[in-house]
Formats: C-alpha cells, sequence, structure tokens
C-alpha cells in the first residue's frame, strides 16, 4: 500500500458527500481510506456505512463515544497500512486527481513530510493560503524553517492536512496527536515534527479545500474547549526547555504564544459566559510563567494595541509599552 488517507468525521452530515466524493476522485488501487466516525449523532455514520459498503480499500472504525479531534485521528493512523500517509478533515475536501500528485511529490523529494499550500472556503468565497517557506521545491532542514522569530513561518502553519508524510515518522512517534487537547493540538504537533524530523519540502500543490464557519467545528464552539491553546503552549515551553537550542527557539514560541493570546482575547465575546473571564486568569498566570526576558522582547516588537493586550492581561505586573 503506498498511501493511507486519515479522514475524522464528527456530526458533518450536511458536509461530508463533498470530503467522499473528493475521496472517490482521488482512489487508486494502491490508495486506502481510513474513516473514523467520533461518535455522531447526526447520521454521519450511517452515511459512511452506506458509501463504504463494497468500497476496496475503504475502512470504517467508529468510536461509541466523542472523544474529539486527537484520538480520533490516532485512532485512524493506529491502523494505517501505507507507505506515506496523510490527513483530510470530514468538512473539507480535495481536489480531483490531487493525491496523486502529492504521493509524486513526496516521492520524488525522497523527505520525510512535504507540506503544501491550501485553499480556504467561506461559503462561496475562495482564498489561497501559501506555506510560509518561500524556498519551493527543495529539500530543507525542518528545524531550520521554525525560524525567524519577527515573521510567519512553517510552526505557524500547523495544518494536518496540507501535507504527506513517510510512515518512518508515525513509527517514530512524531505523528500523534496529545489526547487531552480538544483545539490548539496542532501547536505541539507541528513543533515536534520540525524539531525531529530529519528533511522535508514546500511545494505549490494546492489541492486541499478548508471549508470554514462550520457551525459544529470546535472553532466556532464556545466553550471551555476553546482555551486549550493554554496548555497547548505550556507543553510546547515545558518540550522547548529541554531542547539544546532552546535560547535560540524560545523567543519564536514566546511570540507565538502572545499571538494567539491576543487572538483569543480579541473573539471572546462568542465565548460562552464565565468563558472568557476563566480564559483571562489562564492567561495571566500563564504570563507569568513564560521566561520574563523574552516576554518582555516580544511585547516589545508588538504593534502598540496588541502590546496593550498583553499589558491588560498580565494584570499590570510589567509595564512593557511598545515605543
Amino acid at each position: 500500500m503506498k498511501l493511507s488517507v486519515v479522514v475524522p468525521f464528527y456530526n458533518v452530515r450536511a458536509y461530508a458527500p463533498d470530503a467522499l466524493r473528493s475521496l472517490a476522485a482521488n482512489a487508486r488501487s494502491d490508495f486506502e481510506f481510513i474513516l473514523v466516525d467520533d461518535g455522531s449523532t447526526d447520521g454521519t455514520s450511517e452515511l459512511l456505512e452506506s458509501w463504504g459498503r463494497d468500497r476496496p480499500r475503504v475502512r470504517l472504525i467508529r468510536h461509541e463515544r466523542n472523544r474529539g479531534i486527537s484520538a480520533t485521528r490516532n485512532t485512524g493512523m493506529a491502523e494505517v497500512g501505507g507507505r506515506y500517509l496523510t490527513f483530510l478533515d470530514g468538512d473539507d475536501w480535495f481536489a480531483p486527481g490531487y493525491l496523486p500528485r502529492l504521493l509524486d511529490a513526496i516521492e520524488g523529494f525522497g523527505c520525510d513530510f512535504v507540506r503544501t499550500d491550501h485553499v480556504r472556503c467561506t461559503g462561496s468565497s475562495r482564498e489561497i493560503h501559501r506555506a510560509p517557506e518561500a524556498r519551493r521545491d527543495e529539500v530543507l532542514s525542518p528545524r531550520e524553517s521554525i525560524l525567524p522569530a519577527d515573521r510567519s513561518s512553517m510552526v505557524d502553519y500547523p495544518y494536518s492536512w496540507a501535507g504527506i508524510y513517510h510512515r518512518r515518522l508515525l513509527d517514530g512517534g512524531l505523528l500523534h496527536f496529545d489526547e487531552d487537547l480538544h483545539t490548539a493540538e496542532d501547536r505541539p504537533w507541528i513543533w515536534r515534527l520540525h524539531r525531529h524530523a530529519g528533511t522535508y519540502a514546500v511545494t505549490g500543490l494546492r489541492g486541499v479545500f478548508y471549508r470554514r464557519a462550520v457551525a459544529t467545528s470546535l472553532t466556532q464552539i464556545g466553550d471551555v474547549r476553546q482555551l486549550d491553546f493554554v496548555p497547548a503552549f505550556d507543553r510546547l515551553l515545558k518540550e522547548l526547555a529541554e531542547d539544546p537550542e532552546a535560547e535560540l527557539l524560545l523567543p519564536k514560541a514566546v511570540r507565538t504564544y502572545l499571538a494567539v493570546m491576543v487572538h483569543h482575547r480579541r473573539n471572546a465575546d462568542r465565548l460562552q459566559r464565565g468563558v472568557a473571564r476563566t480564559m483571562r486568569t489562564l492567561c495571566a498566570d500563564a504570563l507569568r510563567r513564560l521566561p520574563q526576558d523574552h516576554l518582555d522582547e516580544a511585547v516589545a516588537a508588538m504593534d502598540s494595541d496588541r502590546a496593550a493586550t498583553i499589558r491588560r492581561l498580565r494584570g499590570g505586573l510589567t509595564a512593557v509599552v511598545a515605543r
């Protein structure tokens, strides 16, 4: 088997047909599709069973209860038989013929993983989002693409479905997700991948269509799971502390953490009652735990609006103002 595609589904009955049609348009005798239903209650399970019946190389797995995106992807990866694997979310889709081109890319480069651009879809609008690495179609060092600290880099592009991965990364434990994280699970994941993999490449394929503003997506649900970005980045910082290049990489991690804090603070009106207050408390505590020298440098480099947001979250402990 050349390629395994892991596709998690949870209550996406309205959108799953697009994903399934795109799999059919990419089917090949040496490809397998591993569909994992995460305890759906809206008819998604029945749709998957009907679609997968009598189709070769389609495997359907069902969680009896909802366990979250991390556990669902991990369940799928435990069944992977291909030399390479990729992901698709159950409310997104592939362009026809995309997967063979993606496979050709990683086989041609001979590297550990390949990252791609993607198309972001909001209603009927389409917008191309490019992976931040400017060097295209050449084999690169994943670790070197973590920096620079002051600009968007490949660790700021954490989408697991925008790429393809050699089986050796799975066997080495680099592709598994932390199951206690229901959101932001891809943040420590992408950093581990770039810190520990040996080689990668970026190519301009744009065959993944990412659907935004889906009502059932966790990005649209304002409960306490939205706050998992705090333990996700805390975990990242803890792992980085043991990295031989910790002092080189920490400024990037701190800046990214602060950017995500600002994003969530600006969208606090989407959160359920009480969750926004909890978020402010968690962020204030996290800011006290951060290396204060890196924190001060990061805030000083921010624009005035974002710096003011962080100062408010800090509770006035340190008066660092961008000048």
